[in-house]
């Protein structure tokens, strides 16, 4: 990636609008050059970027920490007085910076409030101490501080409480939720054995910036299975107490109120700058929820949008599109006892309370942790179809000293762990600034995440380059998709010889039909490409040249071919768009085409004698089997048939997209006690491992039919693109 330097044009336009900086003599212009001036997408980037004030987006970041549940930590979270009363706190403030029709959009949710975790027992020195905790999305109240015991129960798995009473207790345990396990797991095994709640300590993973970090997460489990989240400090005091004592109990008090309730009411808030075309916006949006103080996530996002929203009204700016600015409820989480908890503003906004929006949108700009400075090169993470235009735009956005000095780097696709995932599976292209692997393992979702990580020059960055990208889309007349990055994708995550062994149910070869489909799908694709941007660069020239009425024809004359890139879009999304059970985003035939690899090395093991290279390799990278290996058969199925069996309405984004499951709770039992005995019949495992080949073999081929047929519809979409 080039080094990121202003182009001369910006640079120029800049010079033309910044007052006092030259002579009079210079300034002076005619009254019809002034207006072309203006016209031009280059001078109103400028003149926006002339106009963003990134103290006001600090402040304003700041101000949103004050309204919290929890007096000691913080938390804005899903349809609590916290939340509603930011929401309120927004409201007033779009409408202060002058945005126009601003709406209070009501969805129902299920709502979080965690007021307080306290936590006080006697040390091994003989001292007493009290600690604050995290929380969890779950039902756990006392009455003032009420006297527990904690035990010591490992990491919770179902062999760490094996023997242990830990009925009506707080059972303390490790967590690793990057490379082990999500907290809904022992928390649910511990449940079933009566306790009282889990208090979590990290083991690495998340709030790796200090041993005094506590952690939260969406806890994708039932309401009436209590955690919280304890700092690694606390915990080994804890034990360090138990040890003098020499027992693995202690007698504490504990004081909480953290409470679910169901079927409530949150708002998302929408203000708009009115554009000229009624019938076409450009979103920008960010959530207000938050854990902690949560000043990069999402404070600061916000504040960027709101910065970005004021320095365009008061840059006199006139849009083409309505610009909408949407700060999102209830993003970390909002549906109790589902996997899919989380983005449910997002996901409520644009599927229930607004799917007008979806066609009408050219394209969405989504925040994220957008106030750090970390990496060489800044990240934005975008729908495939968008990829082309944002790699061609980025080179205009000007360097700010000291940050990003590799540039813009665009990664491929919305993955689902922030709200611009369900705005593109509704049809709406999107990007958001990328979440960055350090800080994720460090400071997110942790008290740790403060003023302190502010970079005032990568918030200025992000101030610029989302500003611009805004005014952007709207001097685009058709929404600026290129399908071929799709497709490309699509092509690299085939195992050729996988998909040669397979025989379509119309007798075709599998591997041969869908590279047949995909090279007329690409040649579509490149075709309907250098029509819109055939269509975008005429529109921007008239705009920059002051042809209205030519713009406007063109704009006419564009709209059908607008709706058709959107549907194209969404059909693309509605085909091609499905989950793996860990939530990553992957095309159908990589479900089946996964397990048959893990399950192939597997049987090949077994029959070979060697069960622990099929236990340690292979199995648990079928589906969700990784959690048969330490869990319980109650809480394995609780976990799976959630996913499976539950309505598409607490499924919400991930409903449909994940395909199937191959359950393995008994072959992996059975092959961990075998190969602890030394036992090497594999006669059952092979059978019941070969009948999941079979069935997943029968799955594959299904899913590269779909594939075969959904690629020629999409080639008729986009060859549709170029026929008029």
């Amino acid at each position: 990636m080039k080094q990121i330097r202003p182009c001369l044009a910006w640079t120029a336009a800049l010079a033309l609008l910044v007052s006092g900086c030259a002579p009079q003599e210079a300034q002076e212009t005619t009254a019809q050059e002034s207006a072309a001036q203006v016209l031009t997408l280059e001078a109103a980037q400028a003149a926006v970027l002339e106009h963003v004030d990134v103290d006001y987006s600090y402040e304003l970041a700041l101000r949103l920490e004050e309204i919290r549940s929890n007096e000691a930590l913080g938390y804005r979270t899903a349809g609590s007085q916290a939340e509603l009363d930011t929401g309120d706190l927004l409201k007033a403030e779009m409408e202060a910076i002058g945005l126009s029709n601003v709406t209070k959009d009501a969805f129902t949710l299920d709502t979080w409030t965690f007021e307080t975790a306290r936590l006080t027992y006697t040390g091994a020195d003989g001292g007493s101490y009290t600690t604050e905790l995290g929380g969890y999305q779950t039902d756990f109240q006392t009455d003032g501080a009420e006297t527990f015991t904690v035990i010591d129960g490992g990491q919770g798995t179902e062999a760490d409480l094996a023997g242990l009473d830990v009925a009506d207790k707080l059972v303390l345990i490790d967590i690793n939720q990057r490379d082990n396990w999500w907290i809904n797991y022992p928390a649910y095994e511990a449940h079933l054995n009566g306790a009282a709640a889990v208090l979590a300590a990290q083991d690495g993973g998340y709030g790796e910036v200090s041993p005094d970090a506590l952690n939260a997460q969406d806890v994708c489990g039932p309401a009436d299975a209590a955690a919280f989240s304890i700092s690694r400090t606390e915990a080994d005091h804890l034990r360090a107490a138990m040890a003098a004592a020499g027992t693995n109990e202690l007698t504490v008090t504990f004081e909480a109120s953290s409470t679910v309730g169901l079927d409530g009411t949150s708002y998302n808030i929408v203000g708009t700058i009115p554009g000229k075309d009624p019938d076409a916006m450009v979103l920008m949006s960010a959530h207000y929820d938050s854990y902690f103080s949560g000043f990069q996530d999402d404070n600061a996002a916000i504040a960027l949008m709101m910065g970005i929203a004021k320095a365009i009204v008061e840059s006199g700016y006139q849009p083409e599109k309505t610009l909408v600015f949407c700060a999102m409820a209830a993003e970390e989480w909002g549906v109790s006892n589902t996997r899919y908890d989380w983005s449910t503003g997002a996901y409520n906004q644009i599927f229930r309370v607004h799917p007008d929006w979806v066609g009408k949108v050219v394209a969405d700009i989504n925040f994220e942790l957008p106030a750090m400075n970390e990496g060489e090169t800044d990240q934005i993470r975008a729908s495939y179809e968008l990829k082309t235009f944002l790699e061609n735009f980025a080179p205009t956005v000007p360097a700010v000293e000291g940050v990003f000095e590799s540039g813009i780097e665009v990664i491929v696709p919305t993955q689902t762990w922030s709200d611009d995932f369900s705005l593109s599976i509704a049809g709406v292209p999107s990007t958001v600034t990328a979440l960055r692997g350090g800080f994720s393992q460090t400071h997110y979702h942790s008290q740790f995440d403060n003023a302190e990580t502010y970079s005032e020059a990568a918030f200025r960055f992000h101030h610029n380059l989302y500003a611009m990208l805004m005014l952007e889309y709207d001097h685009c007349a058709v929404s600026p998709l290129d399908f071929s990055t799709r497709l490309s994708a699509f092509r690299e995550s085939m195992d050729e010889e996988r998909l040669s062994g397979v025989t379509l149910p119309d007798g075709s070869n599998a591997l041969e039909a869908l590279n047949g489909a995909l090279e007329e799908a690409e040649a579509a694709a490149q075709a309907a490409w250098a029509r819109v941007l055939e269509v975008n660069t005429a529109y921007a020239a008239a705009l920059d040249g002051g042809d209205t009425e030519q713009a406007d024809a063109l704009l006419a004359e564009s709209r059908a071919l607008n709706d058709q890139v959107l549907e194209a879009f969404r059909y693309a999304e509605d085909q091609f768009v499905r989950l793996t059970w860990e939530d990553v985003s992957i095309f159908p035939h990589e479900h089946s085409q996964n397990n048959l690899d893990a399950l192939d090395g597997a049987v090949e093991a077994l029959r070979a004698g060697d069960a622990q290279s099929a236990l340690d390799e292979y199995l648990y990278l079928v589906d969700n089997n990784w959690y048969a290996y330490d869990w319980s058969r109650e809480t394995f199925d609780y976990f799976t048939d959630y996913v499976l069996d539950q309505p598409d309405e607490r499924l919400m984004w991930g409903a449909g997209r994940v395909q199937g499951h191959v359950d393995l709770f008994d072959v992996i039992n059975s092959l961990q006690a075998k190969a602890e005995a030394g036992d090497t019949d594999f006669t059952a495992e092979l059978e019941t491992l070969t009948a999941a080949q079979t069935s997943e073999q029968a799955l594959l081929t299904q899913q590269a039919a779909h594939e075969v047929e959904s690629l020629q519809e999409l080639t008729g979409q986009l060859s549709a693109l170029t026929a008029t």
